[in-house]
């Protein structure tokens, strides 16, 4: 009797040690990398959060909402090619395929914190959950990054031979 009690909690310790997070993929079947909050300076009340989203099910999903404690309004969004104009737009759903992913990144899918409460800076931890299409949830925290600097542009070593 005193095993299986010693055993129980044991059992009991080690699944109350793993992160919210880590539980939450595991049953969803969902997963997250790579997720980070750009940085904005502190008079800017607008910023995105960017990951990429796996699902290791067999079954399609949809993030269909997410939320966040440093906005006071969160939307899903995607940038679309308007006539050669590149507008953001709000999306109602981001759909993540059976044993596929969903990129977040600049340009594409992102999160939209909208309305800072406060202002997010290099360093912090930002949290945010993401809610699917079956009512299940995934709580993230993102930390947070400048943008990557824009690539340099490659020598134009054959201009001088151009004929204009």
């Amino acid at each position: 009797m005193r095993l299986l009690l010693t055993l129980l909690a044991s059992g009991l310790t080690a699944l109350s040690a793993a992160s919210p997070a880590a539980f939450a993929a595991d049953a969803a079947g969902l997963s997250v990398s790579a997720p980070f909050v750009r940085a904005v300076p502190p008079t800017q009340k607008v910023t995105g959060a960017f990951m990429t989203i796996k699902n290791a099910g067999s079954t399609d999903r949809k993030l269909v909402a997410a939320e966040s404690p440093v906005a006071a309004s969160v939307e899903l969004h995607n940038h679309i090619n308007d006539n050669g104009v590149m507008k953001m737009r709000p999306v109602k759903e981001i759909e993540v395929k059976a044993g596929g992913e969903a990129a977040l990144k600049p340009g594409s899918y992102h999160i939209m914190l909208i309305d800072l409460k406060q202002p997010v800076k290099e360093g912090d931890q930002v949290p945010v959950t993401l809610k699917f299409d079956d009512g299940s949830t995934l709580k993230v925290e993102a930390p947070v990054q400048r943008p990557a600097p824009a690539a340099p542009m490659a020598p134009m070593s054959d201009h001088g031979h151009m004929k204009h």
